[in-house]
């Protein structure tokens, strides 16, 4: 039931995004471009599970992407405020079909399920 309402909550986020960032006329060819950038962080992984993990994390979290946000409409950057939906997007996405932030064992174990 609870890994239901958390597949369920990402895609609620996945589809908010994309909403929004058709509402500020993000262009789409940069969107679908730029969606599987935050999987960069996955190079951790070439160091050790540990830091792996933790890069992942880093970059598998809402919270920068949306302080991100928050700073890029107070400045009017829209750059960075198409791209931090992006981010938040490619976070909901993953979420949505299972790949969620990551424990240091292995890169198969997340707090959704065993991948």
């Amino acid at each position: 039931m609870i890994k239901s309402i958390l597949h369920i909550e990402a895609l609620f986020v996945l589809i908010v995004s994309i909403y929004f960032y058709a509402y500020i006329d993000g262009s789409w060819w940069m969107f679908f471009l730029c969606l599987l950038l935050p999987d960069i962080s996955m190079l951790g992984y070439l160091v050790n599970n540990s830091i792996g993990a933790t890069i992942y994390n880093i970059g598998h979290t809402y919270f920068i992407p949306l302080v991100l946000v928050f700073l890029s409409v107070m400045s009017k950057q829209d750059l960075v405020l198409a791209l931090s939906l992006i981010w938040i997007a490619h976070i909901g996405m993953d979420r949505t079909i299972g790949f969620g932030l990551k424990y240091p064992g292995n890169f198969k174990d997340t707090h959704l399920q065993k991948v």
